[in-house]
């Protein structure tokens, strides 16, 4: 039984036919990414996931269990954590206000505490910045804190949507890291992310998604040596 599986799943906005029968799995332990240009439907996948979005057709399964009719505050609660877009922090909350917030299910104070302590360990800089508001932060820092909010809920799967978006190549190379880390730590991780030499590097398996459409999948080490990849998303002719 897969961590994740996504089965023939059609979701729309409005009556834009955003993804069209995708099926997808994720394994425990793994790092899966999605790879596809702006527009193929790779945000809509996590979002379709994580329940802000409803698809029309099709099942996603967590743990075996469907959970695509849920609310998304209870798809939260069985373990999925998203880092959105964008990164999507409050802005007028402190860095400490918005890390207790995403362990908003969690009433037991202690392991509140001790999860913040294990985010700031990952993060020195938002533990320096704990005081300071979200809003101040640079961008790079309000990564670090959506990634920190969503460890907060201590997920089962992270799905990341473009973490890397408009960093400066030193702050991308720290959060891949960040992401490595926290996959030999044992979190399985589903990784929307626009450079994919770097997504594919550090993946385990990928899917190329084109017009909400699956065209191709495999190892990364598979679809980084594929001629069609190559020239579509690494640049190479």
């Amino acid at each position: 039984m897969s961590l994740l599986e996504l089965k023939n799943v059609h979701t729309y906005y409005g009556h834009i036919h955003a993804l069209k029968g995708i099926s997808l799995r994720v394994e425990e332990g793994e790092i899966v990414t999605l790879i596809g240009s702006n527009g193929a439907g790779k945000s809509t996948t996590l979002r379709t996931i994580s329940g802000l979005v409803k698809p029309r057709q099709g099942e996603v399964l967590f743990q075996g269990r469907p959970i695509h009719r849920l609310p998304a505050h209870q798809i939260v609660a069985l373990g999925v954590g998203h880092v959105p877009e964008g990164r999507r922090i409050f802005p007028r909350l402190t860095v400490e206000e918005n890390l207790e917030i995403g362990a908003y299910l969690e009433n037991d104070r202690k392991v509140v505490q001790q999860r913040k302590e294990e985010v700031f360990s990952l993060f020195p800089r938002l533990y320096e910045r704990r005081a300071q508001k979200g809003g101040t932060l640079s961008g790079g820092e309000q990564q670090m804190l959506a990634i920190g909010r969503a460890l907060m809920q201590n997920p089962k799967i992270l799905l990341m949507d473009e973490p890397s978006m408009g960093l400066a190549p030193v702050l991308v190379d720290f959060i891949f890291e960040i992401i490595q880390k926290l996959n030999r730590e044992g979190r399985t991780i589903l990784l929307v992310e626009q450079n994919a030499r770097l997504a594919l590097q550090i993946a385990h398996r990928g899917y190329v998604l084109a017009t909400g459409e699956i065209t191709l999948s495999g190892s990364a080490k598979e679809l980084a040596q594929n001629p069609e990849v190559q020239k579509a998303y690494l640049g190479e002719e």
